[in-house]
């Protein structure tokens, strides 16, 4: 079935159903530029890729106003390819990689908004930091010398589950973690994001209390990962 034809629909279906203050990411991994042409003629200018590579490929062949989201995990040694034109890197887990992002985002002149990835998730594959590791990090003498980088807010990804009770307490755990470290604000850290909710709990996530979500099989179709 080609989903092509329906893109403009579904976002448009999808941005009617979304309060004012909920920021929509179109996650376009694995999709060809005609389509990510397609929902930017509609409207769309936030664009969502969960590898460097990939979004480093796209970047050129799209207009110049797109926001580019890196919602992946991110290896330290492909942070440089990003870093002249990435507008927010959703999954940082780790100082190392922190301190990194601001390494490149010097070399660029520019100021790199980050946020950091929560674990919320039972699944062990899924990566993050406690909440605990993140406080320590926004309070520490390391963390202010970053000059290049602004963290943002916080990003988690729930468990791969149909159990909404178990959603909503993840959702509900990120909420509160965002509401503790908020009160923390620094030359770097200001929070005021968070991603999380994709095509299949989005809802669930705002009414959680989510300002990002992060949607591409509602948008784009079902992905094709043999590509």
């Amino acid at each position: 079935m080609n989903f092509n034809m329906s893109i403009t629909k579904n976002l448009i279906h999808i941005k009617s159903q979304l309060p004012e203050h909920v920021t929509l990411v179109a996650v376009s991994k694995t999709k060809p530029i005609s389509d990510l042409k397609e929902a930017y003629n509609a409207g769309q200018r936030i664009f969502g890729e969960n590898k460097i590579q990939e979004m480093v490929d796209k970047q050129p062949q799209m207009p110049t106003d797109v926001d580019w989201h890196m919602i992946g995990h991110v290896q330290r040694n492909k942070v440089k390819y990003m870093a002249s034109f990435v507008s927010l890197i959703h999954g940082v887990d780790n100082f190392k990689l922190l301190k990194e992002i601001d390494k490149q985002a010097l070399k660029h002149d520019r100021i790199i908004n980050c946020l950091l990835q929560i674990k919320i998730a039972t699944e062990e594959s899924k990566f993050g930091m406690t909440a605990e590791e993140a406080e320590k990090i926004l309070l520490s003498e390391a963390f202010s010398s970053l000059k290049n980088i602004k963290v943002v807010g916080v990003m988690g990804m729930a468990t791969f589950t149909d159990d909404q009770t178990q959603l909503q307490q993840e959702f509900t755990f990120l909420k509160n973690t965002f509401n503790k470290l908020q009160e923390i604000k620094t030359e770097n850290c200001n929070l005021q994001t968070i991603s999380m909710g994709m095509s299949g709990d989005y809802k669930l996530a705002i009414d959680c209390g989510s300002t990002m979500v992060r949607v591409g099989s509602s948008i784009f179709g079902a992905r094709n990962y043999s590509i």
